[in-house]
């Protein structure tokens, strides 16, 4: 397992990161340990959790794997989404994001975050509020680096921007989705991250199984059951690239879901595709992904198996004379 540095915080973290969103839900404790433990074995000292994730319990079983040895690993956590009944117990409001942490951090059982990313934007909440709050928690040394997930690039920049007006720590990290079938953010986010020298680490970059293959045809899975991955990949043309993709692997020898998150992670902006499973069998070819030889010229071939989106200005004869 290689290490990269995230962003410009000078932290070595492993080119795969961790995603704990299972651990609780699809995976009881023990499964969650054995999970842990392979990625600890493979090299892997980078893991992503969120308040949300299993209503919390993932914080604590990782909080609980984690002791002993918690200067090894780098953390992250979100907060945004509803953490109770309460009105005001979500969003990006100051009141709120100090509250998430603390109860954060009682649940990892540690006294810092090393990465605390604003899980969604808040269109409730002026940025400048939810900065401060990020600002206050890097003063009491209870958050290492600010981050934010599924922000549009205008709104990280703006952040940016306003950060560096105020004299306040800096974000240092972003987590967009990205995956073959998901390239959006290869239009400004990507861009925009490596001109501000951002760590980036995409969740789903097996585009939530669909790229693994098995749900072309009868397969069943949460791609199905789960209304969000169904409303995210419910387009005929993401089955197509699918079919057309694991095709591509199987007629080269490679393994689909390897080869997916090795993709991803060849992006000269991405610091650390997010992996995720539900047991150690599905883990294995997620960690295979470090053996992939992901040369430019492959990474070109796979990629010309998806659409390219427009560039953003939608100035398509520039896309294409660029290229000649």
């Amino acid at each position: 397992m290689k290490t990269k540095l995230l962003g410009r915080t000078g932290v070595s973290v492993s080119e795969l990161c961790f995603g704990t969103m299972s651990f609780g839900g699809d995976a009881d404790e023990a499964t969650s340990a054995a999970m842990y433990k392979a990625c600890r074995d493979a090299g892997i000292n980078f893991f992503d959790c969120a308040d949300q994730y299993a209503k919390g319990r993932s914080e604590e079983i990782l909080g609980r794997l984690a002791k002993g040895h918690r200067d090894d690993l780098v953390l992250t956590t979100k907060c945004f989404g509803p953490t109770g009944a309460d009105i005001n117990a979500r969003g990006n409001s100051r009141r709120h994001v100090l509250r998430a942490v603390e109860a954060s951090l009682q649940r990892l059982q540690t006294d810092r975050i090393d990465v605390l990313f604003l899980h969604q934007f808040d269109r409730l909440t002026p940025i400048e509020e939810s900065l401060r709050a990020l600002e206050d928690l890097v003063r009491a040394g209870k958050v290492i680096y600010p981050a934010v997930s599924n922000w549009s690039a205008w709104q990280t920049q703006r952040a940016v921007d306003l950060q560096e007006h105020h004299d306040w720590s800096r974000l240092q990290v972003i987590q967009p989705m990205y995956n073959l079938v998901k390239r959006q953010a290869e239009v400004e986010i990507l861009p925009m991250a490596a001109a501000n020298g951002l760590g980036v680490i995409p969740y789903s970059p097996g585009a939530a199984g669909l790229l693994s293959g098995k749900y072309l045809g009868q397969g069943s899975g949460r791609l199905k059951s789960n209304k969000m991955y169904e409303a995210r990949y419910s387009e005929a043309w993401a089955f197509e690239v699918a079919e057309k993709y694991v095709a591509f692997c199987q007629a080269r020898g490679l393994h689909p879901v390897s080869t997916a998150i090795a993709w991803v992670g060849a992006h000269p902006a991405v610091t650390a595709p997010i992996i995720g499973a539900r047991n150690v069998d599905q883990l294995r070819d997620s960690l295979a992904a470090v053996t992939i030889d992901m040369t430019p010229d492959l990474r070109d071939e796979i990629a010309a198996l998806s659409r390219t989106p427009p560039p953003a200005t939608d100035r398509l004869e520039e896309q294409r004379s660029a290229k000649t």
